[in-house]
C-alpha cells in the first residue's frame, strides 16, 4: 500500500514512479533478480570444467564498463561478486541503472530471460524504465511526470483531484494494483472537471463535453475521442464495454489513461482562464 505522505501528495509523483531516484526495495529487487538468473545459477561462479560463467562477464565489465585494469579484478569470482556488490549498493542511482544496462547488453542475445524477468522487477518497483531494443529506455518522460504531480496537488477542483489521487493510488499500488479501477478513475476526474467547464454538476461526460464543444471551446475530434474513452469504461444502464472485461488489464493501459486524462484535464482547466 501507498504510504501516508504518497496518498496525501507529500511526496512527488517522480519519487514513486521512479524516475530520478531508486529506491531500496527497487534496488534490492534488480540485485536479486541478477542473483536468482546469474549468480546463484549452476556453473556461473564455479566449473569443474570449462570457464565459469562469470569469468567472461567480470573480463567485459572491467575492460569495457569499469575500464580498469584486467588484473585488478579480485582473485577469485566470490570476490569478484563480492566487489560487484558493494559497487551496486553504494553508487548513484543512475550508475546502478548503467550497470543493469551492461549486464543485460552483454545477455541479449543468450539470455533473453533475464531481460523479461529484469522488466518484470522494473514494472513492479514503477521504475520510469524498460529495457528495449539493447537500452534501458524511458517509458514516462519527466515532462508528464511533472503534469501529473501539478494535477495531484491541484486544490481547486476538490472532485477531480481525488478522482486523479485515487487513479494514482490504485495505479501505484506495488501490493495490489487495481488497473481497471484506475482507469475509472481516470476518466471519472475527465468527468468531473467537464461538468466544472459545462456548468452542469450532474451531466455525462459526453453531455458535458457537447455542451463545452457548442460554446466553441473545444474541437469536436477531441470531444468525440473523449466520448468513446468514455464508452469504454462507461457501465451505465448495465451495459459494460469490453475493455474493462478484460482479465489482463496492465500497468501500461492504467498508466496511458492517467497521463491522457491528465492532459485532457489541463486542457479544460485552460477554458476556465
Amino acid at each position: 500500500m501507498q504510504s501516508f505522505s504518497q496518498r496525501k501528495g507529500l511526496k512527488p509523483v517522480s519519487e514513486i514512479i521512479q524516475a530520478d531516484s531508486m529506491n531500496s526495495d527497487l534496488r534490492n529487487s534488480i540485485w536479486n533478480a541478477l542473483d536468482v538468473a546469474l549468480w546463484s545459477t549452476t556453473g556461473f561462479l564455479w566449473k569443474q570444467y570449462g570457464v565459469p560463467g562469470m569469468e567472461p562477464l567480470s573480463r567485459a565489465l572491467w575492460f569495457n564498463h569499469f575500464k580498469k585494469p584486467l588484473d585488478s579484478r579480485p582473485d577469485s569470482k566470490q570476490r569478484v561478486l563480492a566487489a560487484l556488490r558493494k559497487y551496486f549498493f553504494e553508487c548513484e542511482w543512475f550508475e546502478a541503472y548503467d550497470f543493469l544496462e551492461f549486464i543485460l547488453k552483454f545477455y541479449e542475445h543468450s539470455n533473453s530471460r533475464l531481460i523479461d524477468f529484469v522488466n518484470g522487477i522494473l514494472e513492479r518497483e514503477l521504475s520510469a524504465y524498460r529495457f528495449v531494443s539493447g537500452h534501458l529506455s524511458d517509458i514516462t518522460d519527466a515532462q508528464e511526470l511533472a503534469m501529473l504531480n501539478d494535477a495531484l496537488l491541484d486544490s481547486r477542483f476538490a472532485g477531480t483531484t481525488a478522482h486523479l489521487q485515487r487513479g494514482f493510488e490504485l495505479y501505484a499500488d506495488r501490493e495490489r494494483p487495481d488497473y481497471r479501477n484506475s482507469i475509472k478513475e481516470s476518466i471519472s476526474a475527465v468527468e468531473s472537471m467537464a461538468r466544472i467547464v459545462a456548468e452542469s454538476p450532474k451531466a455525462t461526460l459526453a453531455d458535458a463535453l457537447k455542451a463545452i464543444e457548442k460554446r466553441g471551446a473545444l474541437h469536436p475530434a477531441l470531444k468525440d475521442g473523449f466520448v468513446k474513452l468514455y464508452g469504454y469504461t462507461s457501465d451505465e444502464g448495465g451495459i459494460r464495454h469490453a475493455m474493462l472485461d478484460e482479465p489482463n488489464l496492465t500497468q501500461s493501459d492504467a498508466r496511458y489513461f492517467l497521463l491522457s486524462c491528465t492532459s485532457f484535464i489541463n486542457y479544460l482547466k485552460a477554458q476556465l482562464v
